[in-house]
């Protein structure tokens, strides 16, 4: 065991009962929340929209929660401490993409669905191999999600408790999926916004305390934080200039390129935001939401660079990479350095950065578990199992057992991810959702000519070559240090992220099974969905 692993858990031993129980306390808190709110669930819109009763800022806070992740918070501040410049655009390309999610998706979404993405889909194609599609995508794409939050979790309540062995790290990635389960099963999306909305509070608070700290530090003086963290760092020359990950040869650059596609794309299609467009009352409430969002989400990103580059220069990239090989503790080691790893004020502010950042674990999770047990209840179970003939208490009742059935899934994938940096493991599935979610989406609002063939075509081809090539990745082996398998390699893919590959196959399926098909599509369908999501006529 390296030794600044071993440091780093002694420096909180004195205060650790107090970090606990801060921990604690702010687990209670939310859990009363749920609890709270999941009395107030009274039916199925209750459960999958929350009753269409959210405002657009409460929503905006709440997708701003959603989005926030485990990613962003611990991996992309350890990506810009590890890796400079190059980390930080990870912080650029989950940005802009809330520009596809508002131009093309919200408002034309929240008019032509219900409850789910499936909603759209079959609203002019047969229904339930539609339907079956739309479900396994979301849940697929989803543990690709929750494989990143699950490890974050892993990583961070290991980091506070001291534990360092394997079987310890599994223990805390097992319990964090318990919590999850009973999150989503107790509270539906009311309690599930709720959380989000508090984390979202908390987030931003808990970051611009940090970026204060940091700041005050160097005297307010950018220049000395970022000259700093460039002599630590393990290429000074290169830190704060692109290149240092994805510039060494061509297949990095490409890389590179796949990765920024899969970001910028990938939101509009994931599940878990998707379905946040249906919590609000109007169309209208749903494109002011996604405003209030970029604003959010916006001024986060642009504290990473603090976050980040703070890790770097005042913890240094060796001590992150021994505690955590990924480096996805440099955000609650940062917390740890500023207020003096011996003294109360370090503990208590190790306590609640972590506190937050389990926040944010807890509250994704709970939006993901909630997309795709939603979807697996509303789509496959009651339109194609049942044929339309489940009432809404069986619906729900279905959500929740598939609540347990996801939940125990992501436990078991987690467990391998533990030691992935959990920004590339959430870039993975936005990937799958850009090639899987997005073309058949786009498709079939704006392609009168769009048939079922194409979105099976374009939905399970997507997914397929996405998921094919993520397993032949150096992702998955072929890293004796990163790799979700050590020790093993039979990886042939070079590419890191497949968004270059599978994005276009997915868009080009979509085109070819439609082109290819002897079905007619139902253009009085087309018609009425096109009035409907630009108008809101006849939404829910």
């Amino acid at each position: 065991m390296s030794q600044h692993v071993l440091l780093a858990a002694s420096e909180t031993t004195e205060h650790r009962p107090l970090i606990i129980s801060l921990f604690a306390l702010f687990v209670v808190a939310t859990l009363i929340i749920t609890i709270w709110a999941g009395r107030q669930t009274k039916d199925a819109a209750d459960f999958y929209a929350g009753g269409r009763q959210f405002s657009a800022f409460q929503n905006g806070l709440a997708v701003s929660g959603d989005y926030m992740s485990a990613a962003s918070f611990l991996g992309i501040a350890g990506s810009i401490a590890l890796f400079g410049y190059d980390g930080f655009l990870y912080s650029i390309g989950f940005l802009v993409a809330w520009l596809v999610a508002l131009l093309l998706v919200a408002e034309p979404l929240r008019n032509s669905g219900r409850y789910t993405m499936g909603d759209v889909l079959a609203y002019r194609m047969r229904q339930r191999p539609v339907r079956t599609a739309a479900g396994t995508s979301t849940i697929v794409v989803s543990i690709f999600y929750l494989l990143a939050q699950m490890a974050g979790a892993g990583v961070l309540v290991s980091l506070l408790l001291g534990i360092t062995n394997d079987a310890g790290k599994i223990a805390v990635v097992a319990a964090v999926g318990v919590l999850m389960i009973v999150y989503v099963s107790i509270g539906g999306m009311k309690g599930t916004t709720w959380v989000q909305m508090v984390k979202a509070v908390l987030l931003i608070a808990g970051t611009i305390l940090i970026t204060f700290l940091v700041l005050l530090k160097f005297n307010f003086n950018i220049s000395d934080l970022l000259g700093q963290a460039a002599e630590k760092s393990s290429a000074p020359s290169k830190f704060l200039e692109p290149g240092l990950k994805y510039g060494a040869d061509a297949t990095h650059k490409l890389d590179f390129i796949s990765l920024g596609i899969a970001l910028v794309l990938g939101t509009a299609g994931l599940p878990h935001i998707l379905i946040r467009f249906y919590t609000v009352p109007t169309a209208k409430a749903a494109r002011k939401s996604v405003n209030w969002a970029i604003g959010i989400i916006g001024a986060f990103y642009l504290m990473t660079i603090a976050l980040g580059f703070g890790a770097a220069a005042l913890v240094g990239p060796e001590k992150i990479t021994a505690s955590n090989p990924a480096g996805n503790t440099a955000a609650p080691l940062l917390a740890l350095e500023i207020g003096g790893p011996d003294s109360a004020w370090g503990a208590i502010l190790l306590a609640v950065i972590s506190a937050v950042a389990f926040a944010t674990i807890l509250a994704v999770v709970a939006g993901l578990t909630l997309a795709s047990s939603s979807s697996f209840a509303h789509d496959i179970y009651a339109n194609v199992i049942r044929k339309g003939q489940a009432t809404e208490k069986e619906e729900v009742r279905a959500a929740r057992l598939a609540t347990v059935l996801i939940g125990g899934a992501a436990i078991v994938l987690g467990i391998f991810a533990r030691d992935l940096n959990v920004a590339g493991l959430v870039a993975l599935a936005f990937a799958v959702a850009a090639s899987a979610n997005l073309p058949t989406i786009l498709y079939s609002l704006f392609w009168k000519r769009f048939t079922t063939q194409g979105a099976l075509w374009s939905i399970y081809g997507g997914l397929f070559a996405s998921v094919f090539l993520v397993l032949f990745s150096p992702v998955v082996s072929g890293n004796p240090k990163t790799s979700m398998f050590k020790g093993v390699d039979f990886h042939w893919f070079p590419l890191e992220n497949p968004g270059l590959i599978s994005i276009p196959l997915g868009f080009l399926l979509g085109w070819l099974g439609t082109v290819l098909s002897k079905e007619k599509p139902d253009t009085g369908k087309y018609a009425e969905l096109e009035v409907r999501s630009l108008t809101g006529t006849g939404a829910h």
